[in-house]
């Protein structure tokens, strides 16, 4: 019970920032926004994907190219309070290592989920057509939870290398962007170079586009190989942001 109420304060304490400084989903939304309503729309038009509904399909890939960007940007927090000394006094606390990391993971991940509801609804808005299962749209909310959590624990792991905020934001868009076009965000994976193949099926990414898919435009819950597949992202990540956390205050 303890180690649970002490990674829901962390989440809890996020929350507030994010009530006080509403903002950032405000200028986050703006990227995302522009891909399901402008390169949707175009693409949709000049390309034969073998997709009916291109603004439908790409809508999944954008909710994770804009979530994961946040979670993986969410470490820079971390460089901050590495020098202001809060993460000291954090990291001096009862509270131990591994629920620090999973708590601000999950932290993070909840702020990154607010994408999920502005890409949904702005593709809905060009034509984009999704479920209209009630627990389907919550599950795959979870979902993005989920997965955010394994990417913010990279954030995690990234403030932990990384000393300057330079260094920080080089490194996210040098993760994030790859992973994002080397996915099946933007086409589907049958259609893509060999080599390419292999990397889009070791990407998370991939499979996390996918099961977002499955439940919010073909109510399909044939999901568990993709949930495998992202528990062992997320169970590695968190491993080595815990073992790396002591680096961040040295």
């Amino acid at each position: 019970m303890k180690t649970f109420e002490s990674i829901l304060a962390l989440v809890e304490m996020e929350l507030r920032r994010l009530k006080h400084d509403p903002i950032e989903i405000i200028t986050r939304a703006i990227q995302p926004i522009l891909w399901v309503t402008v390169f949707g729309i175009v693409m949709a038009h000049r390309v034969a994907l073998g997709v009916q509904d291109y603004i439908s399909f790409i809508a999944p890939g954008v909710v994770f190219q804009s979530a994961t960007f946040m979670a993986l940007a969410y470490g820079i927090m971390m460089v901050f309070e590495r020098e202001s000394g809060v993460l000291k006094k954090l990291l001096s606390s009862p509270i131990p290592r591994v629920n620090i990391v999973i708590g601000r993971s999950l932290a993070g991940a909840v702020r990154a989920s607010t994408q999920y509801i502005i890409v949904l609804a702005s593709a809905a808005l060009v034509g984009a057509k999704f479920t209209s299962n009630p627990l389907l749209l919550i599950a795959s909310y979870i979902i993005v939870i989920y997965v955010c959590t394994g990417f913010t624990a990279i954030s995690i792991l990234a403030a932990s290398l990384m000393k300057t905020r330079e260094r920080f934001m080089g490194i996210v868009g040098a993760i994030s962007m790859p992973l994002f076009f080397a996915s099946n965000a933007l086409y589907p994976i049958d259609i893509m170079p060999e080599a390419l193949k292999v990397f889009a099926l070791l990407n998370p990414l991939t499979y996390a586009v996918d099961i977002l898919r499955k439940l919010v435009l073909y109510n399909e819950l044939d999901v568990l190989i993709d949930l495998l597949a992202l528990t062992i992202f997320n169970i590695i990540s968190l491993a080595i942001a815990v073992k790396e956390l002591n680096k961040i205050i040295e």
